[in-house]
């Protein structure tokens, strides 16, 4: 039996971003560190010089290889395919001399540019990938971009990327409904993404205030929650709409004027420091997305005790909501049903709080011990 605290390196191109990818495995790594002692190492392709975005334990080890797949960012299509494959030479190698270098016991892909050939280094480790999109949307391409090599590389792409995972040891996606979209592979298994913070109360749910939080993309829907949102404001006449989130909203602002919504009711904020703070100040929270690789915002929104109207899109609202019981969900992209769900929680007080005190015992499914006692159990199986 192998006694031993483990030994794990995760591949990921940056620590830097305020991403949720990146918040997740700074949450992972340092549990794992701090309350299991493993040997936690990070390799890292990008982001030389910057700081992390994320407080990360000084148990755990960084190692960048200094790649910089960002410079593809800013380079024409052909310089961007030489480039490219320069890299991942150089990548491959650089990454190979350090696994054999650690000798982990784990090494995981968080299946960026490492998934192409981690399963081809025999440095003797178990080869695990996680996903944190569904794979529908694994390739997506933002509203009108539609050209045809893009969807045929994303074709293309998909096909050789399945063939890799067969080889993995395990493939751990975030919801089952996911894992039924990879009804070709044998080694699926779900670990849903930990609550990042454990509020110390609730929303009283005093305050006339409905929240959304996301990024101003085409993915979270907020174009379709604005068109919702023009039909509620005119029946519930105290409520007020709050969103908050990084992006470019002035698309949004413009829809607001021509649907001539009232402006002292509804706010398209920036980013908040304290999200939790503006939870706990709201009422309801509603998730207008058009797909998403987990929610982790219904699960922020449910800890802070708050009822939560979503749109039952792809994946993850309906494995962590039961409507009716702790949620509500709403026929996916439906206007005018998500609208009457707002409304309906809205204007039945009664109903709010049961929902909501639901909501929470759900949220405790996600605590982080008991996300990381799954992922115990995974390495205790390989």
């Amino acid at each position: 039996m192998y006694n031993k605290p483990y030994k794990i390196v995760y591949c990921t191109p940056s620590l830097y971003v305020a991403g949720g990818l990146e918040r997740v495995l700074t949450l992972k790594a340092n549990y794992f560190a701090e309350h299991y002692q493993y040997d936690i190492t990070i390799i890292l392709t990008d982001g030389k010089e910057k700081p992390y975005y994320y407080p990360l334990s000084n148990k755990i080890k960084v190692i960048n290889l200094d790649i910089n797949f960002e410079e593809l960012w800013s380079c024409s299509f052909f310089k961007k395919v030489i480039l490219y494959l320069k890299k991942q030479r150089i990548f491959r190698i650089k990454l190979k001399k350090e696994l054999f270098s650690i000798k982990p016991d784990i090494t995981i892909s968080l299946l960026r540019r490492e998934i192409n050939f981690i399963t081809q280094i025999n440095d003797g480790s178990k080869k695990i990938g996680e996903i944190h999109v569904n794979r529908a949307n694994y390739r997506n391409f933002e509203v009108g971009d539609d050209l045809f090599l893009k969807k045929l590389f994303a074709l293309f792409w998909m096909n050789s990327l399945t063939k890799k995972l067969k080889k993995l040891d395990r493939f751990v996606v975030l919801t089952e409904e996911d894992r039924l979209q990879w009804q070709e592979l044998k080694n699926v298994m779900v670990i849903p993404d930990p609550l990042s913070f454990h509020p110390l109360s609730v929303s009283p749910l005093a305050s006339k205030r409905v929240i959304a939080v996301g990024r101003y993309v085409y993915q979270k829907g907020f174009d379709l929650l604005l068109q919702a949102w023009s039909i509620v404001e005119k029946k519930c006449l105290d409520l007020e709409l709050v969103v908050y989130g990084q992006g470019i909203r002035e698309p949004y602002e413009s829809l607001l004027d021509k649907l001539r919504i009232d402006r002292n009711r509804c706010h398209l904020n920036g980013p908040t420091a304290d999200i939790e703070r503006e939870y706990l100040n709201s009422s309801i929270f509603v998730l207008s997305s058009r797909f998403e690789g987990f929610g982790m915002v219904i699960v922020e929104a449910m800890a802070c005790g708050l009822p939560v109207v979503a749109f039952n899109c792809p994946c993850g609202p309906k494995d962590i909501i039961s409507d009716g019981v702790n949620g509500i969900l709403i026929e996916k992209e439906n206007i005018e049903k998500l609208a009457k769900g707002i409304i309906s929680v809205a204007e039945s007080p009664d109903l709010a709080k049961k929902i909501a005190h639901n909501a929470q015992i759900r949220s405790h499914d996600y605590d982080l011990d008991i996300i990381a006692e799954k992922w115990k159990s995974l390495f205790d199986s390989l």
